[in-house]
C-alpha cells in the first residue's frame, strides 16, 4: 500500500466531504494533496497537478507565495486574532481603505464576513433593515434569478436558483421573486446574443418589479457571470438595465461578486465592465488568496447611515462572527491586493482571455460541445448529447465527472458543475500553462465522448 493510499483509507474512515457522494467516494482514486507551488499541486505519492480550478476559484495568485507567505508570518509574530467587536487592528482598516479605493464610486463601508455565502447574508440583512429603519416596513421581498447561486445558508440558498443543490431544503426557505436570467446561447433563435431573448427576460425582470416595487428591498445579482450555475455570461448591456430598473424604482442593487471580483474577469471589480455601482457589494474568495477565509461587503454612506442612532436602539446593525476581521487573513489580502498591482495580474489576465479565444474552434469541433462560454479568466464548456437536437446528457452518465476524473490523469484538477467543464485557473498561469490546461481539457472531453460512443 503506498502512502497515499494508506491515506484515503483513513480520510474514508472519518471525513464527510462537501457536494460529495460518499458511495462513489469510496471507490475514488482521489489525490492527498501535500504541497503546492505557483499554479501546481503535489500530491502523495510525488504526482503533480496544474490547477485548474484555483482551490474553488480562491488561489488567484497560485500557491506557495513568497510574498503572501511573509505577510502572514509578519502578522502572526505580533497577534494572530483580536476581535472587531469593540476593538479595531491596522490590517482592517488598511484592507477597507485599500478595497474602498478600488470599488465602484458611492462605496464607503465596509463590513468583513469569513466567506462569501456570510457575506451574502450580511448583504440581505443590511438591505432589510435599511428599509426598515426608514419607516418602509412592506419591503421585504427579493428579486434574483434562474439558475443564480450565492451560497449554502439558508438566506443564500433562498436566492439560488440551482434546483440541484436546493430542493431538498425548499420547506427552509423564505420566499423569493424570480426572474429569468438570458441564455441566449440557448434561444430557439439559434445561438448567439440574442437581442428577442434578452429583451423578453428585461421584460418580464421589469414586470415583476413593476408590480411589487413597494414591497422590494433589493435585486441581487451576479455581475456578468453566473458562476455555479454554468459559467453563464449576461448578454451586453443586461446588467446596466437591471441596475436602471432598480434606480427607477428606488430598489437596492446588490451585486454579488463573490465569485467574479478581484480580477476575474480583467478588471478589479467586475460591475466595471458593466458600468454599475451597486448600492452593495459582496466579495470573496479570491480576496483571501488562497490562504485564509474572508469576505466583505462594501455599502454607501447612505446606507451605512440609516442604521445611526442611540446606543443600542433598533437602528444597530445586530451581526457578527468570532473571526470577523480576523488579522491574519486581513493581512494576506492586503498583500494580494498589492501584488494584484506590482505583478500586473490584470494584464496577464486579459492577455490569457485572448488565448482562451484562440481554443474555441478547436472545442467546437468535438461533436459534444454545445457552447463554450468565456469572459476574463474564466470558461465554461458545456456539453450535451446531441447538440441539434438540444439532447441533454442524462445525471446518471455522469460526464462531467468522467471528464474532471481523465483531466487527472492528465495532470490537471478540474471540477465541473454538471455537463458544464469550468476552467478557472490562478491569475499568475503563464501562456504555456495555460495550452497544457486547455489541451488536456480537449483530450479529455474527447476520450469521454469516444467513450460513450
Amino acid at each position: 500500500m503506498s502512502l497515499q493510499d494508506e491515506w484515503r483509507k483513513r480520510d474514508r474512515k472519518v471525513l464527510w466531504h462537501p457536494f460529495t457522494q460518499h458511495r462513489l467516494w469510496e471507490r475514488e482514486e482521489f489525490p492527498v494533496i501535500e504541497h503546492g507551488q505557483g499554479v501546481y499541486l503535489y500530491d502523495l505519492d510525488g504526482n503533480k497537478y496544474l490547477d485548474g480550478i484555483s482551490s474553488l476559484w480562491v488561489s488567484a495568485h497560485g500557491h506557495n507565495h513568497p510574498v503572501l507567505n511573509r505577510a502572514i508570518a509578519d502578522q502572526l509574530s505580533r497577534v494572530a486574532h483580536s476581535t472587531f467587536l469593540g476593538l479595531s487592528h491596522q490590517p482592517g482598516i488598511e484592507l477597507a481603505e485599500e478595497l474602498l479605493k478600488i470599488a465602484p464610486q458611492g462605496l464607503t463601508r465596509v463590513f468583513y464576513a469569513e466567506n462569501g455565502a456570510s457575506a451574502v447574508e450580511i448583504a440581505l440583512k443590511m438591505a432589510f433593515q435599511y428599509w426598515q429603519n426608514r419607516g418602509e416596513k412592506k419591503r421585504k421581498k427579493f428579486i434574483c434569478f434562474s439558475n443564480g447561486y450565492h451560497g449554502d445558508t439558508i438566506g443564500a440558498m433562498s436566492l439560488g436558483g440551482v434546483e440541484l443543490f436546493n430542493q431538498v431544503y425548499q420547506p427552509l426557505l423564505f420566499e423569493v421573486l424570480r426572474a429569468p436570467l438570458p441564455r441566449c446561447y440557448k434561444c430557439p433563435k439559434g445561438r448567439g446574443d440574442c437581442e428577442e431573448d434578452k429583451w423578453q427576460c428585461l421584460a418580464k425582470l421589469k414586470t415583476l418589479a413593476e408590480e411589487h416595487s413597494q414591497e422590494l428591498a433589493g435585486i441581487i445579482i451576479e455581475p456578468m457571470v453566473q458562476a455555479a450555475g454554468g459559467m453563464i455570461v449576461q448578454p451586453k448591456g443586461y446588467l446596466k438595465a437591471v441596475e436602471m430598473l432598480c434606480r427607477q424604482h428606488k430598489i437596492l442593487f446588490i451585486a454579488d461578486e463573490v465569485a467574479v471580483g478581484l480580477g476575474r474577469l480583467g478588471k478589479n471589480i467586475a460591475c466595471e465592465l458593466g458600468f454599475v455601482q451597486p448600492d452593495l457589494l459582496v466579495l470573496g474568495k479570491a480576496l483571501g488568496a488562497g490562504y485564509l477565509p474572508i469576505a466583505a461587503v462594501l455599502a454607501t454612506e447612505e446606507i451605512f447611515s440609516a442604521f445611526l442612532g442611540r446606543h443600542h436602539q433598533d437602528q444597530t446593525f445586530f451581526h457578527g462572527h468570532t473571526y470577523t476581521a480576523n488579522p491574519l487573513a486581513c493581512s494576506v489580502a492586503l498583500a494580494g491586493l498589492e501584488l494584484m498591482k506590482k505583478e500586473k495580474r490584470l494584464e496577464n489576465v486579459n492577455a490569457r482571455a485572448r488565448q482562451i479565444e484562440q481554443w474555441i474552434p478547436k472545442f467546437n469541433q468535438l461533436p459534444s460541445v454545445f457552447h463554450f462560454s468565456r469572459l476574463g479568466l474564466l470558461a465554461g464548456i458545456e456539453l450535451m448529447k446531441d447538440r441539434e437536437k438540444y439532447e441533454e446528457f442524462m445525471p446518471d452518465e455522469m460526464v462531467g465527472f468522467q471528464v474532471a476524473r481523465s483531466a487527472r490523469k492528465r495532470g490537471a484538477i478540474l471540477r465541473p458543475l454538471g455537463n458544464a467543464i469550468v476552467l478557472m485557473p490562478p491569475l499568475t498561469i503563464s501562456e504555456k500553462e495555460l495550452d497544457l490546461l486547455l489541451r488536456i481539457t480537449w483530450e479529455s472531453i474527447q476520450e469521454v465522448l469516444e467513450e460513450l460512443g
